[in-house]
C-alpha cells in the first residue's frame, strides 16, 4: 500500500507561535503514525520558486495522511500557527509500483505527469 505524505513549504512570519504549533504536532503526528522526513533550510531551487523552510512528513498511508490533517486535533494545533505563516500544503499518496525500466515502461510511467 503506497504511503501519504503531507510535503509543505513554509515562509515563517512569528517564531514564536510556530514553535508552539511545531511542538504541539507531535503526540497528533504519533496518533496517525506520522514521521518527518525532510525539515530543512538547506536546499537548491534548480526550476521554479521556494520558501524558506521545506517539510515532508510520511504517514502510513493516504488516508492516514487526510484524516490526520482534517482531525479535531491538528485543526485545534493549527490555529496556533494561522496568521503567523505563509504555506503551500499539499498531501500525496506515494507511489509502490515498478521502477520504470526500458521504453515501453517509460510511455506508461510518463502518463502518471499528463492530467486530461
Amino acid at each position: 500500500m503506497p504511503k501519504g505524505y503531507w510535503i509543505v513549504r513554509v515562509d515563517v512570519k512569528d517564531e514564536e507561535p510556530v514553535k508552539r504549533y511545531v511542538a504541539g504536532n507531535h503526540p497528533i503526528f504519533e496518533k496517525f503514525g506520522g514521521r518527518y522526513l525532510v525539515r530543512a533550510q538547506k536546499f537548491a531551487v534548480p526550476e521554479g520558486s521556494s520558501r524558506s523552510l521545506h517539510v515532508v512528513i510520511e504517514f502510513p498511508d493516504y488516508a492516514s495522511a487526510l484524516a490526520c490533517y482534517h482531525s479535531r486535533e491538528y485543526q485545534a494545533n493549527k490555529k496556533i500557527r494561522d496568521g503567523h505563516l505563509v504555506a503551500d500544503f499539499v498531501i500525496v499518496e506515494g507511489y509502490d509500483g515498478p521502477e520504470p525500466r526500458g521504453q515501453a515502461a517509460l510511455q506508461r510511467f510518463s502518463g502518471l505527469f499528463v492530467r486530461e
